[in-house]
């Protein structure tokens, strides 16, 4: 398939590649590489990204609503605003991503590793967050069901006080 002259399937070379707005809904993107792609604004809904290189990638307000992003490389990739509500992210790399505002109302995290991301009124209700790794985050006015977060088998590491109470109180 090809999208804005780019040919796009699993491991396509898609290496700072615009396709900023491009409707990618359930498209194969298995391991392909979109470091420093501009995907804002994009639909990916359903799409494939398992083990994808979105390196630093612009995924500002796209819609990666039920997406594949099983072990993806999101480091420092910018998903203010996004939408991944009940995307699959177990396992993932999102260091020092930002996610300021984002959706991620039922998403799978299990295992991902976080820290130094910005998670600044990010919505995590209904969150599997087993596992995660949040050392250095920043959680102010994050949403969160209590229970979801700080029982057994989470990593919570540089928290302070009193961002731990607003972690126990259900108000990050």
């Amino acid at each position: 398939m090809k999208i804005n002259g780019y040919d796009i399937g699993p491991k396509a070379d898609l290496y700072e590649a615009d396709l900023h707005e491009a409707d990618l809904h359930e498209a194969n993107l298995c391991r392909a590489d979109l470091c420093r792609a501009d995907l804002s604004m994009t639909y990916l809904c359903g799409a494939n990204l398992c083990g994808a290189n979105l390196r630093r990638a612009d995924l500002r307000e796209a819609n990666l609503r039920r997406a594949d992003l099983r072990e993806a490389n999101l480091r420092g990739a910018y998903l203010s605003g996004a939408n991944l509500r009940g995307a699959d992210l177990r396992g993932a790399d999102l260091r020092r991503a930002d996610l300021r505002g984002a959706n991620l109302y039922g998403a799978d995290l299990r295992g991902a590793d976080l820290r130094g991301a910005d998670l600044r009124g990010a919505d995590l209700r209904g969150a599997d967050l087993h596992a995660i790794t949040l050392c250095g985050a920043t959680i102010d006015g994050a949403r969160v069901r209590p229970g979801d977060i700080g029982g057994p088998g989470h990593i919570l590491c540089a928290l302070t006080d009193e961002e731990w109470q607003h972690v126990t109180e259900g108000r990050m």
